[in-house]
């Protein structure tokens, strides 16, 4: 890329402003053809998988999404908590999500990666991390914000039935995937 020009935005015009903003971008490509582009912006966010190592489980949340359903009538996710990011601090929105949504304090995180979830489409980079936790650690019912009417329903599940899916390829949300495989890799003794 260095013997071509960068691309270039010429210019934005937001077609929609609510939870997230949709944008039309007007791009110039590096080979000089001028082309347009959608844009979803709503800011970055973070996703963490809680683990209990001893006891070899991990809690995730089941709830309604409205676009899987809208598209191939999934009635619930199997997820690792996550929301998006509203501190400075990945780590502190990582912990805040798994304490709303699963009730578990979470002290150390392990980051895995920070990636771009929809880079066709999004703006949205996601900050993975691992967080251990024991039993004294749940200190909330979790279920999410009532006002924000999620619908959480809180699961410890054994590392081994999420793998299990994960090899099935029943384990369909990519960044509880993304994950359990890190997980995996970094610890296989939790999954034997």
């Amino acid at each position: 890329m260095a013997d071509s020009p960068l691309p270039k935005i010429r210019g934005t015009r937001t077609v929609h402003d609510g939870w997230a903003s949709f944008l039309i971008a007007d791009v110039t490509l590096p080979d000089g053809h001028e082309a347009t582009r959608e844009i979803e912006d709503h800011g970055e966010a973070v996703c963490v998988l809680p683990y209990d190592a001893a006891r070899r489980v991990a809690l995730v949340i089941r709830q309604f999404r409205a676009p899987p359903f809208f598209a191939a009538a999934v009635p619930e996710m199997l997820e690792a908590p996550a929301g998006l990011l509203d501190e400075p601090d990945p780590q502190a929105g990582a912990r805040r999500e798994a304490f709303e949504e699963t009730g578990v304090r979470l002290a150390a995180l392990e980051p895995v990666a920070t990636v771009w979830t929809m880079p066709g489409v999004s703006t949205e980079r996601m900050h993975l991390f691992l967080g251990p936790y024991t039993p004294a650690d749940r200190e909330g019912a979790g279920g999410g914000l009532a006002e924000e009417h999620e619908g959480i329903t809180v699961t410890e599940m054994p590392l081994a039935d999420l793998a299990a899916l994960a090899e099935a390829g029943e384990l369909t949300d990519l960044k509880t995937y993304t994950l359990v495989q890190a997980l995996r890799l970094r610890r296989p003794e939790l999954f034997g």
